[in-house]
């Protein structure tokens, strides 16, 4: 996901500073401190330096997500059709992995249509709407101690809020398309999305109440010191239920795929798309997948958390735990632990597809209003309990 060049390397060995709070290691690979030491040793001065270093990370970001999205796209094809005892695709590249891009050029090339009685602006607005916030909550996930873009001290708020910009986009897709399919599956697509997203934030405030901290370095640093045992997944069963069951929904993912069900209303909000802003829905959903499969992994899993106290590691090879090569070491296998937790998710997700039937609408709305809500507000008052009355376990 990151790659660290000998420039910044050698960066980072002038840089890196040995610092360590209750058994949680807080150096690391800091890029942009590394990119802008490196530019400056060039002679550029520092506002030159982070000037150049601010549209890195928004690429980086762009590049981690569409790699992310052929990687999810190969993964379906391909599992889907284990499960159905066939092959899938394998002829597009090999074992088919050129696929996903044959799609995406079809779907590029196709022609763009907008139908004439059809609100021009907001129809080309509504997936832009989709997918943007979805790209921009990729900015607060960390795959490491200062691997991430932006380490805002509000970065869980900051993915509820664009996450709830997401049904304006839906709802805006519907109503454009003059079309009263489309207005009907747009009408489904923000009821459920609104339904979902109340469980969803109650979740995850009590792992915020646990971590006394809205920062997602903060919460993976909270789960770190004692391996797989300090992972929230253990303190928050059934938090971690509510939310992945919440985030499939978020996603409309089977069996939560009503919106635009081919069976239930000719593809919903999409009727009427065709060409690439159609592709920009499929798009955000599978961006939509894989963040919401990091956050879990980030909350519950540990992020970037080895199953094993990295501390212990060190000590067996009797290196100091600053040394920059092992920094190098551990910031890479953060990086892996956290996108092999990711996909693991989303391999759980694709298995599902093909497990479970579609839900009613009326069954859709009563999981999310009478079930996960009362359910994720007693989970929250309990968390708030036992961290009062054992706060060395709970974050007291």
């Amino acid at each position: 996901m990151v790659t660290v060049t000998a420039g910044l390397q050698a960066s980072l060995l002038a840089t890196t500073t040995a610092a360590t709070t209750a058994g949680v290691v807080a150096p690391g690979l800091d890029l942009e401190a590394s990119f802008t030491d490196l530019l400056q040793g060039l002679g550029l001065s520092p506002g030159a330096a982070h000037l150049l270093w601010l549209p890195l990370p928004m690429l980086l970001v762009l590049v981690a997500a569409v790699v992310g999205v052929l990687v999810n796209v190969w993964l379906e094809r391909k599992i889907s059709a284990a499960v159905q005892q066939r092959i899938g695709p394998e002829y597009a590249g090999a074992l088919g992995i050129l696929q996903p891009m044959a799609d995406g050029l079809k779907l590029l090339f196709k022609e763009d249509i907008i139908p004439a009685r059809a609100d021009g602006l907001l129809f080309t607005l509504g997936p832009v709407l989709v997918l943007v916030p979805v790209i921009l909550s990729w900015l607060v996930v960390p795959f490491g101690q200062h691997l991430l873009i932006s380490n805002v001290g509000v970065g869980i708020f900051l993915w509820i809020s664009l996450s709830s910009i997401q049904p304006i986009g839906l709802l805006m897709a519907g109503y454009a398309s003059n079309n009263k399919y489309s207005l009907l599956g747009g009408l489904r697509a923000a009821a459920q999305s609104i339904s979902y997203e109340i469980p969803l934030a109650l979740a995850v405030l009590a792992v915020v109440m646990m971590s006394n901290s809205l920062s997602t370095v903060d919460i993976v640093n909270q789960q770190t010191g004692a391996g797989i045992l300090s992972w929230n997944i253990w303190r928050q069963p059934v938090g971690f239920v509510i939310f992945w069951i919440c985030a499939l929904a978020e996603c409309e993912r089977l069996p939560f795929d009503l919106p635009e069900a081919e069976e239930e209303l000719v593809a919903g909000y999409q009727t009427e798309y065709s060409g690439m802003k159609f592709a920009l829905f499929y798009l955000g959903s599978y961006i939509n997948l894989v963040l919401s499969a990091l956050l879990v992994a980030v909350l519950y899993l540990g992020g970037w958390g080895f199953p094993l106290p990295v501390e212990w590691i060190v000590g067996l090879t009797g290196q100091p735990i600053d040394a920059p090569l092992v920094q190098v070491i551990t910031a890479t296998t953060g990086i892996v632990m956290t996108v092999l937790k990711a996909y693991l998710l989303v391999f759980f997700a694709i298995l599902l597809r093909w497990t479970v039937p579609r839900v009613r609408i009326d069954q859709l709305l009563d999981l999310g209003w009478k079930f996960l809500l009362p359910i994720a507000l007693v989970n929250l008052l309990v968390t708030a309990g036992l961290k009062l009355a054992f706060p060395a376990f709970f974050g007291g």
